[in-house]
């Protein structure tokens, strides 16, 4: 093994059950028992100062393993289909790095998130086509609202506020998203995810543990108003 396959090794080898390549691989497993990443769908990364690790693409989320991360430098060019992307280190087996990755840019960039998370959850589906004319999902009057911060990153929401999560149009490739997230993410600056249409959701936050908190709390809000709205129940109320 070279000097410098050592190194590039060495970013993602740890016996620290908190460095992102083996939370990546654990919280992968995690999600995938809760349904949110199965058939190899959706994807996580985790910011750490000047590095990003990001999970591979199109492999069984429940059987990522360390040495199957990707580390990019951060800062760069905010990657997209259409440029290179600048890596630290590959895996050696012969994997693809997130189809998310220039989505989890958005993040970084717009809302300087040091976690990004993707899921296919149900909830997040059967939302956007509940509310696909409306483009927004919005519910009120719930506990859970509190486990959210404005933008994904600023205080946290009151059981009084109305919670609102812009709905954008689907593409058939992933990284093609790019643009559409940007555009709601500066037009919705409180937003703390952004649901896509008949696919799912991408949240955000300082940090893993926040990302994976308002993850958990917007499947909870976006699962209960999917309920709500079948019963026709109004999920915001004094309107």
């Amino acid at each position: 093994m070279s000097a410098s396959t050592e190194q590039e090794d060495a970013l993602v080898t740890s016996t620290d059950p908190l460095h992102p390549a083996n939370l990546i691989s654990e919280l992968c497993a995690s999600f995938y028992r809760l349904g949110w990443v199965t058939g190899t769908g959706g994807g996580i990364c985790i910011r750490t100062h000047d590095k990003v690790y990001i999970a591979p693409s199109g492999v069984q989320k429940e059987r990522i393993e360390p040495s199957h991360i990707f580390v990019l430098p951060y800062p760069q060019a905010e990657p997209s289909p259409h440029t290179d992307r600048i890596f630290l280190r590959r895996p050696k087996l012969n994997l693809k790095e997130s189809a998310c990755t220039p989505l989890f840019w958005n993040a970084f960039t717009i809302r300087n998130a040091g976690s990004c998370i993707h899921t296919h959850s149900q909830n997040a589906v059967m939302a956007t086509l509940l509310w696909e004319k409306e483009k927004m999902f919005r519910i009120s009057h719930q506990e859970m609202i509190k486990g959210v911060r404005i933008g994904g990153h600023g205080p946290t929401l009151s059981y009084l506020d109305t919670l609102e999560v812009p709905i954008i149009d689907n593409t058939p490739n992933e990284e093609d998203l790019k643009d559409s997230m940007k555009e709601a993410m500066e037009k919705y600056p409180r937003a703390a995810g952004i649901l896509v249409l008949r696919h799912g959701i991408y949240v955000w936050g300082d940090d893993w543990q926040k990302a994976k908190t308002q993850t958990e709390c917007l499947d909870y809000l976006l699962e209960i108003g999917v309920k709500m709205k079948l019963a026709g129940l109004p999920t915001v109320l004094n309107e």
